[in-house]
C-alpha cells in the first residue's frame, strides 16, 4: 500500500484529497503546514509527498527545497490553474510531477502510481545488464545506482527514469514529447516543460557546464540526446 504525505493548509481540499487517496488504496498521512509535513517527513516515510505551493508561514517551494537537500522522495506539486511560472519554479526546485486546482482524484492518483513506476526498473527480455560506464559516469540499470567520478549521484526518480531513458540509445535523438510520455506518461504536449526542467536538474548533478554539457544535449527546435564520451 504507497504510504502518501499530504501537505495542504485548506482543510476541505486535505480533507477531500485524503478521503479520495484512501479510497483508491493509499495510506495517508495529512499535514497543515510546511514545518508539519517537514516533520512527518521521517517517521512516516512516505513513498510520494503531495504539496501545494501555496502554504502559510514555510511556502511550498522552501519545503521542495528541504525535502530535496536530504531525500529523494517523490514530490508531486499542487499548484492554481494558469501559475505556470509557479509550476516551473517549483520544478526546478525539484518536484517530479504537479497537479492543478482543483484537483481530480482520478488525475492525482494516476500522476502517484506514474511517479512509483518511474522507481523500478523495467527489462524487455528479463535481463538484468550489468553496469555501463560513460566515461566517468557509470550506470547500473539494475540496481538503479549512478555514480560520476566514483561518488554516487542522488536522482530523483523522474530524473533516473529520464537519465536511464537517454542512455539507453546514445546517440538517437529524442523530442520532448517522447520523453514526456515514456518518462512522465503524460500526453499532453504542454507538459514539455517537465522535461526541460529535470534536463536542468540532471545536468547540474552531473556537474555539466550549461554553455558546453558532456553528456545530454539539446538539438535545438525538438529535444535531446545523451552521448557517451
Amino acid at each position: 500500500m504507497p504510504r502518501v504525505l499530504i501537505v495542504e493548509d485548506d482543510l476541505d481540499v486535505r480533507n477531500a484529497v485524503e478521503l479520495a487517496l484512501r479510497h483508491q488504496g493509499h495510506h495517508v498521512m495529512a499535514a497543515g503546514t510546511g514545518e508539519e509535513g517537514l516533520e512527518q517527513l521521517h517517521p512516516f516515510r512516505p513513498d510520494v509527498v503531495v504539496l501545494d505551493l501555496m502554504l502559510p508561514g514555510m511556502s511550498g517551494l522552501d519545503v521542495c527545497r528541504r525535502i530535496r537537500s536530504r531525500d529523494q522522495v517523490p514530490i508531486i506539486i499542487v499548484t492554481a490553474r494558469g501559475d505556470d511560472v509557479d509550476v516551473v519554479v517549483g520544478l526546478e526546485a525539484g518536484a517530479d510531477d504537479y497537479v492543478v486546482k482543483p484537483v481530480q482524484a482520478r488525475v492525482l492518483d494516476a500522476r502517484i502510481r506514474a511517479v512509483l513506476r518511474r522507481q523500478a526498473p523495467s527489462f524487455a527480455d528479463g535481463a538484468r545488464p550489468r553496469a555501463e560506464s560513460h566515461g566517468t559516469l557509470v550506470i547500473d540499470r539494475a540496481g538503479l545506482v549512478v555514480t560520476h567520478h566514483g561518488e554516487p549521484v542522488a536522482l530523483a526518480p523522474s530524473e533516473l527514469r529520464l537519465l536511464l531513458t537517454l542512455s539507453a540509445s546514445p546517440g538517437r535523438t529524442f523530442s520532448r514529447q517522447q520523453l514526456l510520455e515514456a518518462v512522465w506518461e503524460h500526453s499532453y504536449h504542454g507538459d514539455i516543460r517537465l522535461v526541460d526542467a529535470c534536463v536542468k536538474r540532471l545536468r547540474a548533478k552531473l556537474g555539466e557546464l550549461s554553455g558546453d554539457p558532456q553528456y545530454i544535449q539539446t538539438v535545438r527546435g525538438f529535444g535531446y540526446r545523451f552521448v557517451s564520451p
